[in-house]
């Protein structure tokens, strides 16, 4: 997540498209744009990881108060960052057509069910 706001910055910068009148003024010929698709696949990513790393730290707290292995519960943190620094790269500094970005992302979502489903069957 904090990759994405620079990356947001970037985009906006490169194709002078900017969401505010007075943030116009930092570049020459920049306009007020809200469309521009190359800032808003920026924006998409971020949302994106907005909504699957919030998921992912509660359900993650909740695991590790289960007192999971804590190789295993390492290993399940790691594979979600990668996972989820791959759909970022994926998706908005070198797209490449999907499934790439599914595979990704549905990595990131089976961790986060697989945690969850620790946490359920741990309380039982």
């Amino acid at each position: 997540m904090l990759l994405m706001s620079p990356l947001t910055a970037r985009q906006r910068f490169k194709n002078k498209s900017f969401s505010n009148p007075e943030d116009t003024m930092f570049v020459k010929g920049s306009k007020v744009r809200y469309d521009h698709p190359d800032v808003e696949r920026v924006r998409r990513a971020h949302l994106n990881d907005l909504e699957n790393i919030s998921v992912f730290f509660i359900v993650a707290l909740a695991y590790v108060l289960t007192n999971p292995p804590p190789v295993l519960a390492i290993n399940l943190f790691r594979a979600f960052t990668v996972a989820r620094i791959g759909h970022t790269i994926v998706y908005c500094i070198l797209p490449i057509p999907q499934p790439a970005r599914f595979l990704f992302c549905f990595v990131g979502w089976l961790i986060t069910i697989f945690m969850a489903g620790s946490v359920i069957l741990y309380s039982l």
